[in-house]
């Protein structure tokens, strides 16, 4: 935008024309989010709102004899300029929206049916996706991973739900490594991933995880620096079924937010972005559109870097359109948003489409009168000016500028102490605090729990991600469903615990490391030699898997013991056995 001279007042109009008039340069709203430094469209909106009448003017001449002067006066006279009001002048109410879904909002699914944790988990990650994830792994396992010495031996599908409970079950209790979970010991011991599947297969399953088929990322390498290239080559197949899966076994209600979520990554690729004022600041930057109400994930998409996006109207412009799909949600919504997305472009154009928007905006205006509330209205825009702890700035199209609510502030009364009063707030700051939350509440049931492992390979950590937008979508739709039939729903880890134990029962029990069978009646678990094998008396150690002569006399499973190692005792008392001498 080109440089406003100082002692220039504009009025509203004439800053939104400004605004909104072609760039000579390419810079855009997407550069802004990477730098965190330059200002938005709105930054320019509220620098040239018009200035307050009791605020000093810039004195001084301009380059011409007599011309600033000219000028100012015939800016100052024009008979459209508009200015701040305050609490004492009335303002409209605009049009409130009628809220006509396209379904009815809440889960998609029968009221009145009993669902298991599995069979809401695999609404998200169905059978068809997991074999085409199976296919790939495969592929790659025998491709990459395989040797003479350990041949690659392709999964099934119940190995890969044995991998997924596992996957589950590590976002609940939480060790350093993946080795961890297999380790024995007093400190260790852990009986359930012994039980699901071995240490090295889960290992060689997390190394050779594969989402697309090498002949298609081979053939999209080949088209790396032209348009045809996709950069989200390699999670497409999970990743368009995910967020069908989001839009179609859910309907958000008629408040709905907008925000960027970062997911948690430090690998060396171009997809990684940094954002210095979020709490994950190096990973990968997704946009969500959420349910204020109980922050379900209804859609979502990934940032691909400056390539994307060609309308000229800025990144946070886009995002907004790309989740607002009207033929899908219906029309009647509010959609809250942040300083990042608020425009009047945007919120004009939503408008059009008869979605109403909230949210604040950006500024570095000073000299601001000292009142609790100011306001403009441009047509179906309000711009609200609230002093709080500091100033809140919003815009909206759907609020009017004050009404009769207050909240309770502790301030400091003349003699020193801090009392409670009663301070006026904007309704469209109330409602903005009430439903913004929408992807922050979703960001936070993520992170309790959350599966995600650190990984060199950016399409696995987005495939972690991916299990934990299934995971909490799946619990918020268990508990709207319990609500709707007067039942007490689960609380998060309770479904994570229930969801990781049916994902074993379903995997395949010839992964599992068995326990000892249950001694018959009158037997006793003693130590014996091996013998009667062509392996010269020596078999591998069921816990630390080295050569060992002795094994179990009822369980007929060998096991080391001997002075410096004795897994003997330490696989019994793993598996609540007594040792039986």
């Amino acid at each position: 935008m080109a440089k406003i001279s100082k002692s220039r007042r504009y009025t509203l109009q004439e800053a939104v024309e400004e605004c909104t008039r072609p760039r000579e340069s390419d810079k855009s709203e997407e550069e802004m989010s990477e730098k965190d430094s330059e200002m938005s469209c709105m930054d320019s909106v509220e620098a040239h709102l018009p200035t307050p009448q009791n605020s000093r003017r810039q004195r001084g001449r301009g380059r011409g004899k007599g011309k600033g002067r000219g000028c100012s006066q015939a800016r100052s006279s024009s008979p459209s300029e508009e200015r701040w009001n305050d609490v004492d002048v009335p303002d409209i109410t605009p049009p409130q929206p009628t809220f006509r879904p396209r379904n009815v909002p809440g889960p998609q699914l029968i009221r009145t049916a009993t669902y298991t944790a599995l069979q809401l988990f695999q609404l998200f990650f169905t059978n068809s996706v997991l074999k085409t994830i199976l296919q790939n792994t495969n592929h790659c396992g025998s491709t990459h991973h395989s040797t003479p010495s350990i041949p690659w031996i392709d999964l099934t599908l119940q190995d890969m739900f044995a991998f997924m409970s596992l996957i589950v079950y590590m976002g609940v209790v939480k060790c350093f490594s993946f080795t961890d979970y297999w380790r024995g010991g007093h400190l260790y011991s852990l009986p359930f991933p012994r039980r699901v599947m071995t240490g090295k297969k889960f290992l060689r399953i997390s190394q050779s995880l594969h989402l697309s088929s090498s002949v298609g990322d081979a053939a999209n390498e080949e088209r790396r620096g032209t348009g045809a290239y996709d950069r989200l080559a390699k999670i497409k197949p999970l990743y368009e079924e995910m967020r069908d899966s989001c839009r179609r076994n859910f309907h958000p209600g008629q408040e709905i937010s907008i925000d960027e979520r970062m997911v948690a990554s430090k690998a060396r690729t171009g997809l990684k972005q940094y954002m210095k004022n979020k709490p994950v600041r190096w990973g990968y930057k997704l946009f969500v559109l959420a349910d204020s109400r109980n922050g379900y994930t209804w859609d979502f998409f990934v940032y691909e870097g400056k390539c994307q996006g060609n309308s000229g109207k800025g990144l946070s412009y886009e995002a907004v359109m790309e989740l607002i799909d009207v033929q899908l949600l219906g029309t009647g919504y509010k959609v809250f948003v942040d300083n990042f997305y608020t425009s009047p472009i945007l919120f004009r154009d939503l408008l059009l489409k008869r979605i109403w928007a909230c949210g604040t905006i950006r500024t570095n205006r000073i000299g601001f009168p000292r009142s609790s509330i100011r306001w403009i209205r441009n047509d179906s825009l309000l711009f609200v000016q609230w002093r709080d702890t500091r100033d809140v700035f919003l815009c909206s199209t759907l609020h009017t500028a004050h009404a009769e609510d207050t909240v309770q502030r502790r301030v400091k009364a003349a003699d020193g102490q801090w009392q409670l009063k009663d301070v006026s707030v904007p309704p469209v700051v109330q409602d903005y605090n009430r439903c913004m939350g929408g992807v922050d509440h979703s960001d936070a049931l993520i992170g309790y729990y959350k599966v995600l492992h650190k990984t060199q390979r950016w399409y696995k950590t987005l495939f972690y991600h991916f299990m934990d937008i299934a995971i909490v979508n799946a619990f918020l739709l268990q508990k709207d469903l319990a609500i709707g039939k007067g039942e007490v729903p689960l609380h998060q880890k309770a479904f994570r615990e229930t969801l990781a134990v049916e994902l074993a029962e379903a995997g395949s029990s010839s992964t599992a490391t068995p326990g000892p069978p249950p001694a018959p009646r009158g037997a006793h678990h003693r130590p014996v030699h091996i013998s009667g094998h062509s392996t010269a008396g020596r078999l591998k150690c069921r816990q630390c898997h080295a050569k060992t002569p002795v094994k179990c006399s009822s369980c007929d499973i060998p096991l080391c013991f001997v002075a410096g190692r004795d897994c003997y005792n330490d696989w019994h008392v793993a598996n609540d056995l007594d040792s039986g001498y």
